[in-house]
C-alpha cells in the first residue's frame, strides 16, 4: 500500500512541479497522471505497484462527487437562470464526443485489421 501511494502521489507531485515551474495551463493532476500513464506504458513502474490504491479510490469513486454535488446545490440560482446554454454546451459536448469516440474506434479497428 505505501509503494502504491507513494507512485501515485509521487506522479502527482511531478505534474505540481511541472506546472509550478513551467507555466503550463494544465491541471497538474492531469499532467501527474499523463505521467502515471507514460511511466506505467514504458515498463518503468508496473501496474501491481499501483493497483492496491487504484482498486481502494475505483471501489469508493461516488465519495468524490459530493463536493460537485453540494458545489451545485450552491448555485442552483445561477443555473436556473443560464440553463439554456448549460443544455445546450450539454448536448452539443456528449454528442461531440460520441462523434469523436465513434470515428476514433472505427479508426482503431480498422487499423488492427
Amino acid at each position: 500500500m505505501i509503494r502504491s501511494l507513494s507512485v501515485i502521489f509521487g506522479c502527482l507531485l511531478a505534474g505540481e512541479a511541472l506546472v509550478f515551474f513551467t507555466g503550463v495551463p494544465v491541471p497538474s493532476s492531469i499532467l501527474g497522471m499523463l505521467l502515471l500513464t507514460a511511466l506505467l506504458s514504458l515498463g518503468w513502474i508496473k501496474v501491481a505497484w499501483v493497483k492496491i490504491f487504484s482498486d481502494l479510490i475505483v471501489r469508493n469513486l461516488a465519495f468524490f462527487f459530493i463536493p460537485s454535488g453540494v458545489a451545485i446545490m450552491l448555485f442552483f440560482d445561477r443555473i436556473a437562470q443560464e440553463w439554456l446554454p448549460i443544455m445546450v454546451t450539454v448536448v452539443t459536448g456528449t454528442f461531440l464526443v460520441m462523434t469523436v469516440v465513434g470515428w476514433v474506434y472505427q479508426w482503431t479497428r480498422k487499423k488492427d485489421e
